[in-house]
Protein backbone atom coordinates (compact mmCIF):
# COMPACT_ATOMS: atom_id res chain seq x y z
CA UNK A 1 0.00 0.00 0.00
CA UNK A 2 1.49 3.39 -1.14
CA UNK A 3 0.91 6.57 1.26
CA UNK A 4 0.63 10.38 0.11
CA UNK A 5 0.41 13.32 1.61
CA UNK A 6 -2.76 15.88 1.57
CA UNK A 7 -1.42 19.22 0.36
CA UNK A 8 -4.87 20.70 -0.97
CA UNK A 9 -8.41 19.87 -0.48
CA UNK A 10 -11.49 21.28 -3.40
CA UNK A 11 -14.41 19.87 -2.15
CA UNK A 12 -14.85 15.77 -2.66
CA UNK A 13 -11.40 15.79 -4.22
CA UNK A 14 -7.91 16.22 -2.45
CA UNK A 15 -4.79 17.32 -3.55
CA UNK A 16 -2.27 14.25 -2.80
CA UNK A 17 1.92 14.86 -2.68
CA UNK A 18 4.33 12.03 -3.71
CA UNK A 19 7.85 12.21 -3.66
CA UNK A 20 7.67 15.63 -5.57
CA UNK A 21 4.21 14.32 -7.94
CA UNK A 22 1.26 15.95 -7.65
CA UNK A 23 -1.93 14.06 -8.58
CA UNK A 24 -5.52 14.26 -6.96
CA UNK A 25 -7.52 11.20 -4.85
CA UNK A 26 -10.95 10.70 -3.69
CA UNK A 27 -12.11 8.51 -0.84
CA UNK A 28 -13.12 5.26 -0.87
CA UNK A 29 -16.78 5.18 -0.13
CA UNK A 30 -16.76 1.78 1.63
CA UNK A 31 -14.20 3.00 3.89
CA UNK A 32 -15.69 6.46 5.04
CA UNK A 33 -18.97 5.88 4.82
CA UNK A 34 -20.17 2.44 4.42
CA UNK A 35 -18.56 1.80 8.00
CA UNK A 36 -20.27 0.54 11.59
CA UNK A 37 -17.22 2.36 13.14
CA UNK A 38 -16.50 6.55 13.38
CA UNK A 39 -14.09 7.15 11.06
CA UNK A 40 -11.62 9.89 10.27
CA UNK A 41 -11.70 12.08 7.29
CA UNK A 42 -8.60 13.33 5.80
CA UNK A 43 -7.48 16.98 5.82
CA UNK A 44 -4.53 18.82 4.45
CA UNK A 45 -1.29 17.88 6.18
CA UNK A 46 -2.30 14.18 6.92
CA UNK A 47 -0.41 11.28 5.67
CA UNK A 48 -2.96 8.63 3.55
CA UNK A 49 -2.57 5.26 2.66
CA UNK A 50 -3.76 4.78 -1.04
CA UNK A 51 -4.03 3.21 -4.03
CA UNK A 52 -2.81 4.76 -7.27
CA UNK A 53 -4.46 5.50 -10.29
CA UNK A 54 -2.53 6.59 -13.04
CA UNK A 55 -4.87 7.29 -15.57
CA UNK A 56 -7.30 8.97 -12.66
CA UNK A 57 -8.42 9.99 -9.13
CA UNK A 58 -6.37 7.81 -6.68
CA UNK A 59 -8.28 5.88 -3.91
CA UNK A 60 -7.91 7.10 -0.65
CA UNK A 61 -8.31 4.09 2.14
CA UNK A 62 -7.15 5.24 5.55
CA UNK A 63 -5.39 8.82 7.41
CA UNK A 64 -2.73 7.36 9.13
CA UNK A 65 -1.77 8.46 12.86
CA UNK A 66 -1.78 11.87 13.65
CA UNK A 67 0.68 13.91 15.65
CA UNK A 68 -1.39 17.04 15.68
CA UNK A 69 -5.32 17.65 14.50
CA UNK A 70 -6.68 21.41 14.64
CA UNK A 71 -10.71 20.82 15.22
CA UNK A 72 -13.55 22.44 15.11
CA UNK A 73 -17.46 21.41 16.52
CA UNK A 74 -19.18 20.50 12.90
CA UNK A 75 -22.57 22.63 12.58
CA UNK A 76 -24.67 20.05 11.37
CA UNK A 77 -26.18 18.11 14.33
CA UNK A 78 -25.13 14.37 14.67
CA UNK A 79 -22.00 15.01 12.23
CA UNK A 80 -18.47 14.44 14.26
CA UNK A 81 -15.99 17.30 14.93
CA UNK A 82 -14.64 18.54 11.73
CA UNK A 83 -10.36 18.14 11.14
CA UNK A 84 -9.34 21.50 9.77
CA UNK A 85 -5.60 20.59 9.39
CA UNK A 86 -3.38 18.54 11.09
CA UNK A 87 0.29 17.09 11.62
CA UNK A 88 1.49 20.72 12.28
CA UNK A 89 4.01 22.23 14.78
CA UNK A 90 2.98 25.62 15.42
CA UNK A 91 -0.40 27.21 15.44
CA UNK A 92 -0.30 30.63 14.25
CA UNK A 93 -3.12 32.64 15.65
CA UNK A 94 -3.21 35.92 13.71
CA UNK A 95 -4.91 39.15 14.66
CA UNK A 96 -4.43 42.26 12.78
CA UNK A 97 -3.52 45.32 14.85
CA UNK A 98 -6.45 47.77 13.50
CA UNK A 99 -9.58 46.20 14.62
CA UNK A 100 -9.48 42.43 14.66
CA UNK A 101 -7.67 42.75 18.31
CA UNK A 102 -10.09 40.63 20.67
CA UNK A 103 -9.39 39.19 23.43
CA UNK A 104 -12.28 37.05 24.04
CA UNK A 105 -11.26 35.64 20.40
CA UNK A 106 -7.78 35.41 21.17
CA UNK A 107 -8.59 32.67 23.91
CA UNK A 108 -10.98 30.89 22.13
CA UNK A 109 -8.24 30.55 19.28
CA UNK A 110 -5.94 29.86 22.30
CA UNK A 111 -7.90 27.24 23.45
CA UNK A 112 -8.20 25.47 20.16
CA UNK A 113 -4.96 25.66 19.61
CA UNK A 114 -3.62 23.96 23.18
CA UNK A 115 -6.29 21.51 22.03
CA UNK A 116 -4.83 20.73 18.77
CA UNK A 117 -1.80 19.31 20.18
CA UNK A 118 0.94 22.16 18.35
CA UNK A 119 2.23 25.19 20.07
CA UNK A 120 0.32 28.38 19.60
CA UNK A 121 2.41 31.36 18.68
CA UNK A 122 0.39 35.01 18.89
CA UNK A 123 0.64 37.24 15.67
CA UNK A 124 -0.08 40.46 15.63
CA UNK A 125 -0.44 41.53 11.75
CA UNK A 126 -0.48 44.78 9.91
CA UNK A 127 1.88 46.46 12.83
CA UNK A 128 2.66 48.93 10.23
CA UNK A 129 -0.95 50.44 10.73
CA UNK A 130 -0.39 50.96 14.36
CA UNK A 131 1.15 53.32 16.38
CA UNK A 132 0.25 51.11 19.71
CA UNK A 133 1.87 48.01 19.41
CA UNK A 134 3.95 47.75 22.98
CA UNK A 135 0.75 48.04 24.59
CA UNK A 136 -0.81 45.08 22.87
CA UNK A 137 2.50 43.14 23.34
CA UNK A 138 2.37 44.25 27.17
CA UNK A 139 -1.72 42.77 27.70
CA UNK A 140 -0.63 39.69 26.25
CA UNK A 141 2.45 39.26 28.38
CA UNK A 142 -0.64 39.58 31.22
CA UNK A 143 -3.17 37.80 29.59
CA UNK A 144 -1.08 35.14 27.73
CA UNK A 145 1.71 33.95 29.58
CA UNK A 146 4.03 31.56 28.07
CA UNK A 147 2.92 32.27 24.93
CA UNK A 148 5.40 33.85 22.26
CA UNK A 149 3.87 37.04 20.70
CA UNK A 150 5.32 38.92 17.69
CA UNK A 151 4.08 42.20 15.65
CA UNK A 152 4.68 41.59 12.08
CA UNK A 153 3.46 43.61 8.83
CA UNK A 154 3.67 41.15 5.50
CA UNK A 155 3.77 44.36 3.16
CA UNK A 156 6.73 45.94 4.91
CA UNK A 157 8.79 43.07 6.39
CA UNK A 158 8.76 44.36 9.78
CA UNK A 159 9.02 41.56 12.61
CA UNK A 160 9.43 38.99 10.30
CA UNK A 161 12.58 37.74 10.95
CA UNK A 162 11.40 36.66 14.25
CA UNK A 163 9.45 34.13 12.48
CA UNK A 164 12.72 31.99 11.51
CA UNK A 165 12.65 29.89 14.37
CA UNK A 166 8.79 28.41 12.48
CA UNK A 167 9.30 28.34 9.19
CA UNK A 168 12.90 26.06 9.20
CA UNK A 169 12.75 22.76 7.14
CA UNK A 170 10.67 20.09 8.76
CA UNK A 171 8.59 22.11 10.72
CA UNK A 172 4.96 22.58 9.85
CA UNK A 173 2.83 26.15 10.53
CA UNK A 174 -1.21 26.09 10.23
CA UNK A 175 -2.88 29.60 10.36
CA UNK A 176 -5.61 30.35 12.11
CA UNK A 177 -7.55 33.59 12.17
CA UNK A 178 -10.75 35.36 10.76
CA UNK A 179 -11.23 36.54 7.41
CA UNK A 180 -9.37 39.73 6.77
CA UNK A 181 -6.41 39.68 8.77
CA UNK A 182 -3.38 38.78 6.78
CA UNK A 183 -3.40 35.60 6.72
CA UNK A 184 -2.89 35.33 2.94
CA UNK A 185 -0.64 38.06 2.91
CA UNK A 186 1.63 36.36 5.23
CA UNK A 187 1.57 33.45 3.38
CA UNK A 188 2.68 35.41 -0.06
CA UNK A 189 5.49 36.76 1.85
CA UNK A 190 7.03 34.06 2.90
CA UNK A 191 6.75 32.46 -0.19
CA UNK A 192 8.11 35.55 -1.82
CA UNK A 193 5.63 36.24 -4.25
CA UNK A 194 1.38 36.61 -4.71
CA UNK A 195 0.44 32.60 -4.89
CA UNK A 196 -2.57 33.64 -2.75
CA UNK A 197 -4.99 36.52 -3.98
CA UNK A 198 -5.30 39.07 -1.14
CA UNK A 199 -8.76 41.64 -1.11
CA UNK A 200 -6.61 44.50 0.27
CA UNK A 201 -8.18 46.87 2.83
CA UNK A 202 -11.65 48.32 3.15
CA UNK A 203 -11.51 52.04 3.46
CA UNK A 204 -14.58 51.90 5.69
CA UNK A 205 -13.33 49.71 8.59
CA UNK A 206 -9.94 49.34 7.76
CA UNK A 207 -10.42 45.40 7.42
CA UNK A 208 -8.92 43.24 5.10
CA UNK A 209 -11.05 41.59 2.80
CA UNK A 210 -12.29 37.60 2.52
CA UNK A 211 -9.73 35.79 0.10
CA UNK A 212 -8.71 32.29 0.97
CA UNK A 213 -11.54 29.19 0.03
CA UNK A 214 -10.14 26.45 0.67
CA UNK A 215 -7.22 24.78 2.45
CA UNK A 216 -3.88 23.87 1.05
CA UNK A 217 -0.28 24.06 2.22
CA UNK A 218 2.54 25.57 0.92
CA UNK A 219 6.22 24.51 0.36
CA UNK A 220 8.34 27.55 1.90
CA UNK A 221 11.21 28.20 0.03
CA UNK A 222 14.94 27.35 1.53
CA UNK A 223 15.58 31.12 1.45
CA UNK A 224 12.95 33.52 2.22
CA UNK A 225 13.05 36.82 0.51
CA UNK A 226 11.23 39.15 2.96
CA UNK A 227 9.67 42.74 1.40
CA UNK A 228 12.28 44.83 3.11
CA UNK A 229 15.05 43.10 1.34
CA UNK A 230 16.03 40.71 4.06
CA UNK A 231 16.52 37.08 3.75
CA UNK A 232 16.29 33.94 6.39
CA UNK A 233 15.77 30.31 6.41
CA UNK A 234 13.20 28.65 5.38
CA UNK A 235 12.21 25.01 3.81
CA UNK A 236 9.33 24.19 6.21
CA UNK A 237 5.74 24.22 5.25
CA UNK A 238 2.74 26.71 5.66
CA UNK A 239 -1.04 25.66 6.19
CA UNK A 240 -4.00 28.90 5.30
CA UNK A 241 -7.27 27.94 6.28
CA UNK A 242 -10.72 30.17 5.05
CA UNK A 243 -11.49 32.49 8.14
CA UNK A 244 -13.87 31.17 10.35
CA UNK A 245 -17.21 33.18 11.32
CA UNK A 246 -17.33 30.91 14.68
CA UNK A 247 -14.99 29.12 16.17
CA UNK A 248 -16.93 25.87 18.12
CA UNK A 249 -14.92 24.02 20.81
CA UNK A 250 -14.32 20.14 20.41
CA UNK A 251 -14.44 17.81 22.76
CA UNK A 252 -10.95 17.84 24.35
CA UNK A 253 -11.05 20.13 27.39
CA UNK A 254 -6.88 20.03 27.96
CA UNK A 255 -6.91 23.53 25.86
CA UNK A 256 -9.01 25.38 28.51
CA UNK A 257 -6.89 24.11 30.99
CA UNK A 258 -4.08 25.20 29.36
CA UNK A 259 -5.67 28.93 28.03
CA UNK A 260 -7.52 29.45 31.81
CA UNK A 261 -5.06 27.68 34.19
CA UNK A 262 -5.88 30.89 36.23
CA UNK A 263 -9.50 30.24 36.77
CA UNK A 264 -8.40 26.32 37.08
CA UNK A 265 -5.75 27.14 39.85
CA UNK A 266 -8.43 29.18 41.82
CA UNK A 267 -11.59 26.55 41.67
CA UNK A 268 -8.62 24.27 43.53
CA UNK A 269 -8.83 26.67 46.70
CA UNK A 270 -12.60 26.61 46.81
CA UNK A 271 -13.50 25.12 50.04
CA UNK A 272 -15.39 21.90 48.24
CA UNK A 273 -14.06 19.83 45.66
CA UNK A 274 -17.31 20.08 43.51
CA UNK A 275 -17.76 23.88 44.02
CA UNK A 276 -20.29 24.53 40.65
CA UNK A 277 -19.23 28.36 41.71
CA UNK A 278 -22.63 29.55 42.33
CA UNK A 279 -23.33 30.34 45.07
CA UNK A 280 -21.74 28.06 47.28
CA UNK A 281 -19.58 29.35 50.68
CA UNK A 282 -16.16 29.34 50.44
CA UNK A 283 -16.24 29.62 47.01
CA UNK A 284 -12.46 31.12 45.94
CA UNK A 285 -13.79 31.46 42.03
CA UNK A 286 -16.73 33.70 43.34
CA UNK A 287 -14.18 35.84 45.95
CA UNK A 288 -12.09 36.74 43.18
CA UNK A 289 -14.85 37.88 40.64
CA UNK A 290 -15.62 39.89 43.81
CA UNK A 291 -12.47 41.56 44.88
CA UNK A 292 -11.86 41.67 40.88
CA UNK A 293 -8.56 39.58 40.78
CA UNK A 294 -10.56 37.85 38.05
CA UNK A 295 -11.93 39.18 35.01
CA UNK A 296 -15.30 38.97 34.48
CA UNK A 297 -14.95 38.62 30.58
CA UNK A 298 -12.13 35.96 31.06
CA UNK A 299 -14.74 34.09 33.65
CA UNK A 300 -17.92 34.28 31.22
CA UNK A 301 -15.49 33.25 28.20
CA UNK A 302 -13.93 30.32 29.89
CA UNK A 303 -17.98 29.68 31.08
CA UNK A 304 -18.92 29.50 27.45
CA UNK A 305 -16.25 26.94 25.99
CA UNK A 306 -16.81 24.83 29.27
CA UNK A 307 -20.52 24.63 28.06
CA UNK A 308 -19.40 24.09 24.24
CA UNK A 309 -17.62 21.17 25.11
CA UNK A 310 -19.61 19.89 27.63
CA UNK A 311 -22.26 19.53 24.86
CA UNK A 312 -19.54 18.30 21.83
CA UNK A 313 -18.95 15.32 24.21
CA UNK A 314 -22.44 14.92 24.42
CA UNK A 315 -22.57 14.84 20.49
CA UNK A 316 -19.95 12.17 20.69
CA UNK A 317 -21.98 9.83 23.00
CA UNK A 318 -24.77 10.21 21.02
CA UNK A 319 -22.98 9.25 17.73
CA UNK A 320 -21.89 6.31 19.46
CA UNK A 321 -25.11 4.90 20.74
CA UNK A 322 -26.48 5.55 17.12
CA UNK A 323 -23.33 3.37 15.67
CA UNK A 324 -23.52 0.91 18.39
CA UNK A 325 -27.61 0.42 17.27
CA UNK A 326 -26.85 0.30 13.66
CA UNK A 327 -24.29 -2.19 14.36
CA UNK A 328 -26.48 -4.32 16.69
CA UNK A 329 -29.80 -4.30 13.72
CA UNK A 330 -26.90 -5.53 11.29
CA UNK A 331 -25.93 -8.55 13.23
CA UNK A 332 -29.39 -9.49 14.21
CA UNK A 333 -30.55 -9.35 10.42
CA UNK A 334 -27.52 -11.45 9.73
CA UNK A 335 -28.41 -14.28 11.96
Amino acid sequence: METAYVSAMHRERYELTQNEETFYGRLKTANFYNTKELVEFPTVGDRVEIVKNDTGDSSIIKVLERKSVFKRQNTTQGLPDQAVAANFDYVFIVMSLNHDFHMTKLERYLTVAWQSGGTPVIILSKADLCEEKESYVAQLAMDAPGVAVHCISARTGEGMTELKPYVKDGKTIVLLGSSGVGKSSLVNALLGKEEMETGGIREADSQGRHTTTYKQCFLLPQIIQLPNGEEMTGGGKIIDTPGMRKLLMGENAEGSQSTFSDIEELATQCRFSDCQHKKEPGCAVKKALEDGTLDERHWKTYLSLQREEAYSKERKQIMMRKIGKTRKEIKTRGR
